[in-house]
């Protein structure tokens, strides 16, 4: 495989599973250097060894943890060329806003998109002195799209995180910082089948909505990531850079 990362260095939130194990495999098999931050050190551990990386205990919502986690990065491997912050959660108490409590929307708020805005803010002077970089956030496609099937807080924290990294990408183009939102549409991750396994309703009535037929594996979504982290993407900033399987320009789907 071409080595787009040789002698880089990346830090993935959500690293220990899902989407952010699959990207921390990608970067690596292309010769980055990957630090895998979760707040467990139990599956942590052993994705980052696999990669020849580092794990370190995190946890997102705490600012200096996350101050921490980028600072402890530059001294022990002099960079921090690529930041992937992909930490997130999709609780089932988190549903319509008519039942969704307060705690729940806080909760989700805090990891989903706070979390973006503390990564954002310990990495961005970094990159700063090393006059480059390359910002990932993760959103998604409902930061793009309503759904009937609401998880009310989940939607407006990506939405959030969808405006921050625009605005982001737009401020910092200059320093050749690059700042894009990934919006994956359905991922076939432990997340989504937790979620799905309470409810296969649900599940079905999404599926139905995707034009290519299934939900996207994580390879598929840490293919866009590597995508976006390279210098293949030195024109692309302040994206909302769908990777959706067709959901958002359809209307009607193949049968």
């Amino acid at each position: 495989m071409v080595q787009r990362f040789e002698g880089r260095v990346a830090v993935i939130t959500g690293g220990a599973g899902g989407i952010g194990l699959a990207s921390a495999r990608r970067l690596a098999s292309e010769g980055a250097k990957v630090v895998i931050a979760d707040v467990a050190p139990e599956p942590g551990e052993a994705p980052a060894d696999e990669v020849g990386g580092a794990f370190v205990r995190t946890d997102v919502t705490d600012a200096e943890q996350v101050e921490a986690l980028f600072q402890s990065t530059v001294d022990r491997f002099g960079s921090v060329d690529v930041a992937f912050n992909n930490a997130g959660i999709s609780p089932p108490e988190d549903d319509s806003i008519l039942t969704t409590g307060i705690e729940a929307w806080q909760r989700v708020q805090q990891v989903n998109l706070t979390s973006v805005y503390l990564c954002c803010k310990a990495v961005l002077p970094h990159m700063q002195r090393q006059g480059k970089g390359s910002i990932i956030n993760t959103a998604s496609f409902v930061a793009v799209m309503g759904a009937a099937t609401s998880q009310i807080s989940y939607t407006a924290s990506k939405g959030g995180v969808l405006a921050m990294s625009r605005e982001l990408g737009v401020q910092f183009a200059r320093e050749n910082i690059r700042v894009n939102a990934l919006c994956p549409g359905p991922v076939n991750t432990p997340l989504l089948k937790e979620l799905f396994a309470k409810d296969p309703e649900r599940a079905a009535r999404r599926l139905v909505h995707v034009p290519i037929g299934r939900f996207a594996e994580p390879e598929e979504i840490a293919a866009a990531v590597a995508f976006l982290a390279s210098d293949d993407a030195s024109f692309v900033t302040a994206s909302q850079f769908l990777v959706d399987g067709g959901i958002s320009g359809a209307y009607v789907t193949p049968l």
